[in-house]
């Protein structure tokens, strides 16, 4: 059974948060200098879950008001960047924010966007943005390039619950053009990698959403092939996942 969209992740919070890759420092400096995106403007996180995206900006001196409807995952934020005075953590979602009207001076969602109703969501940035406020759509596409990328990517369609129906690559530009219309879009690509270890692999998978967790139905087989997987791959110990950073970013 798929679950809400907003409590799928909160088994997964740990692996989550030791496991997913985060975002390049460039993407910061990306949007700084398009858009003059200084350290005093005010930046929402929409799905910021345990809060990767917000504590890209946080660390270069922005405030961010971070919007996760996810009790788990929001908690686990509060925990890991509750001593950044910039921090403002509540509970939302994209649909319904809960932000002020003609607030916000930059929206940000990382690795989120895909699980948005794209029509109330349009309407609600609208409300919250200041007149030349901007939105910045951010995903992590895993590469396939490699040939242990690609048998990876076989064995999450095999073992996945419900992959295919979710993967954000079914958001493509299209879709974010559409959201974005009669504004134009720039897509900006950074480069993001990370190196695992056997442990850090089966976290990495765990953290997705649409895997066998610990202690369902399938686990044992999925974790038997990334064994194999991961031993036929590893080279002194460990593999590398290649990333596609991608930054869609404009004006509603």
């Amino acid at each position: 059974m798929v679950t809400n969209s907003t409590t799928r992740f909160s088994n997964r919070v740990e692996d989550y948060v030791k496991y997913r890759p985060g975002y390049p420092d460039e993407l910061v400096k990306f949007l700084h200098d398009a858009y003059g995106l200084t350290q005093d403007k005010l930046i929402a996180d929409i799905g910021a879950g345990t809060g990767i995206s917000t504590a890209l900006f946080l660390k270069k001196g922005y405030r961010v008001i971070a919007i996760e409807p996810n009790l788990e995952m929001r908690e686990k934020a509060i925990e890991l960047l509750g001593s950044y005075n910039g921090f403002i953590p509540r509970n939302g979602t994209a649909e319904n924010t809960g932000i002020e009207s003609n607030s916000i001076n930059a929206i940000i969602a990382g690795q989120a966007f895909h699980w948005f109703d794209a029509v109330k969501t349009c309407a609600e940035f609208k409300r919250i943005l200041k007149p030349d406020g901007i939105v910045a759509l951010i995903w992590n596409e895993r590469k396939t390039t490699s040939a242990f990328e690609q048998e990876y990517d076989e064995l999450i369609v095999k073992h996945a619950r419900d992959y295919v129906k979710v993967d954000h690559r079914n958001i493509d530009t299209e879709h974010i053009a559409a959201f974005f219309k009669p504004q134009p879009i720039q897509l900006e690509i950074f480069a993001n990698k990370q190196v695992f270890d056997f442990e850090g692999l089966k976290g990495r998978l765990l953290s997705s959403s649409y895997m066998p967790a610990r202690g369902d139905e399938g686990y044992g087989p999925m974790i038997n092939d990334l064994h194999a997987l991961f031993d036929k791959f590893q080279q002194d110990g460990v593999i590398v996942i290649n990333y596609d950073t991608k930054v869609y970013s404009g004006k509603l």
